[in-house]
């Protein structure tokens, strides 16, 4: 009889250790939520915006590179100080300051002042990496880390892409029948509420790094990557003949090699390059990368082709606007699907397959789009298949870094996988815009002062986004077979890979 008593205690164990887990997605649901709703609300207010600050619509890009910009900057610090002194700590620091700048937006005319604010809101983007590293650093202990993590990520995932779609509903409402100011002030009290939510709801993470913040690498880092999305976004704005510009990228790019030197120096690195050399991780980041080139690169692009019209142009869907947001809105559905298959696809076939097969879908959408794109239900058929793998992907590469990483390192590892599509997707927009503008000259003068788009770019926009998941999906079947699962021998393998 104490045997099966103890037995008994033994098996219930792990479902009473997940259930504090479980609340704590519950909270961070919420936070993810606000994110989305942060990502879509403001998108079909930007002409008001324009309006109200005194500038041409052009200038609008300046929001989208400064906050880019800073994102890039935010993130490597954060996921580091995660690590060493809470991931609640700094989901609540980065939440008080995205909550402050959102303040300052409803309350200002000045395009300088609102441009920073807008930036700083950029702080948001820590918070998915976070909450990945702390989901797995509370749940590891049960014995299913992998696993609940990576359900846990997608229903993080499927409430942000919920939260987007809510947020452009609200936002293309409100602003039909209030003023601004008060239309601008949804979302900063909706991250005030969040601010509150992760305070009282959210546990800290059992174990900490601690450590020195590695100050030289940060600032080595934060140039580079400075430089690198600085010039990027200048290339956007001004072409490709600008040679401040390249000069720029070039200098970001020329500051990576002092950055990564100091970094294998370092006792405690900011960012682990050695993590770069892990089996299971290597082909993650770079698979990362190359997925932020369609789903943050390719969805501007995706709604003014809808936009076009073809008796004009002799390509596009000639849709309405709401048509068009619609369009979007089948896509970001079909990413809350993808997110919430994904864990118990890769239950059945392993996480591995899972998301070779996800990469997959997201070549196959695209690339269909070549042949069958003249006709509104041929297009959204395409953004369903490739928004399936696209909300699997969302979902997997952060929970897959944090089930390959170091203990010590998930914040790191989940961070730098944001990073990497950050970085992916600025190099995207700015290839795609380029690529856009190419053959615009050869169109009529009517035609060009309506749109800047041309059927060769986006044709190249299509091409790029297939390309890039493919080749993302042949890089994914050269990690180890049992990477990102719970089997006992494989984070063992990779961590010490890592820290040889």
């Amino acid at each position: 009889m104490p045997r099966t008593d103890a037995s008994r205690t033994a098996a219930t164990r792990p479902t009473a250790s997940l259930r504090p887990i479980a609340a704590i997605v519950g909270f961070l649901a919420f936070v993810e939520l606000t994110s989305g709703i942060l990502q879509g609300y403001y998108t079909p207010i930007l002409t008001d915006i324009a309006r109200h600050l005194g500038i041409h619509d052009a200038d609008v890009n300046w929001l989208e590179g400064a906050q880019l910009a800073l994102s890039a900057l935010v993130v490597p610090a954060f996921a580091k100080l995660g690590d060493m002194i809470g991931h609640k700590r700094m989901l609540l620091v980065s939440t008080a300051i995205t909550a402050v700048a959102a303040l300052i937006l409803p309350f200002t005319d000045s395009f300088a002042l609102f441009l920073a604010a807008w930036a700083l809101m950029g702080f948001y983007v820590v918070w998915l990496p976070l909450e990945i590293a702390l989901i797995w650093s509370r749940s590891r202990g049960a014995g299913h880390g992998a696993a609940t993590t990576a359900k846990a990520a997608g229903l993080l995932v499927a409430a942000l892409e919920i939260g987007a779609i809510s947020g452009a509903l609200a936002g293309g409402a409100l602003i039909d029948a209030l003023p601004l100011q008060i239309v601008l002030l949804v979302p900063a009290i909706a991250v005030v509420v969040c601010f509150f939510v992760i305070w009282l709801g959210v546990k800290e993470s059992p174990e900490l790094a601690g450590g020195r913040l590695d100050t030289i690498g940060l600032v080595l880092i934060s140039l580079a990557l400075l430089a690198l999305t600085g010039g990027l976004s200048f290339l956007r704005l001004n072409g490709p003949a600008d040679l401040l510009s390249w000069g720029l990228v070039a200098l970001g790019i020329l500051l990576v090699v002092p950055f990564v030197r100091w970094e294998l120096r370092h006792d405690d690195p900011l960012i682990d390059v050695r993590l770069f050399r892990s089996p299971a991780l290597w082909p993650v980041f770079v698979t990362a990368g190359l997925f932020g080139v369609s789903v943050l690169g390719a969805q501007a692009p995706l709604s003014t082709f809808a936009r076009t019209d073809p008796e004009v142009y002799g390509y596009g869907l000639g849709t309405t606007g709401f048509t068009a947001s619609l369009l979007i809105g089948v896509y970001l559905i079909a990413m809350i699907t993808g997110a919430l298959l994904y864990p118990t696809i890769a239950r059945l076939i392993t996480p591995r397959l899972t998301l070779v097969g996800a990469a997959g879908l997201v070549s196959l959408g695209y690339l269909l789009t070549l042949p069958f794109h003249s006709s509104f239900s041929q297009v959204i058929t395409n953004m369903v298949i490739a928004g399936i793998g696209s909300g699997a992907l969302v979902a997997a590469l952060p929970a897959a870094a944090a089930a390959a990483a170091p203990a010590s390192q998930t914040g790191v590892a989940t961070g730098l996988t944001n990073s990497v599509k950050t970085l992916g997707g600025a190099i995207a927009s700015c290839v795609f815009g380029i690529a856009l503008l190419s053959h615009a000259a050869g169109q009529t003068a009517g035609a060009q002062e309506s749109t800047a788009g041309s059927l060769e770019g986006y044709m190249t926009v299509w091409i790029v986004c297939g390309v890039t998941a493919a080749v993302a999906a042949v890089l994914l079947v050269f990690v180890p077979k049992q990477a990102f699962t719970d089997a006992p021998v494989a984070a063992p393998a990779v961590a010490d890979d890592v820290l040889a």
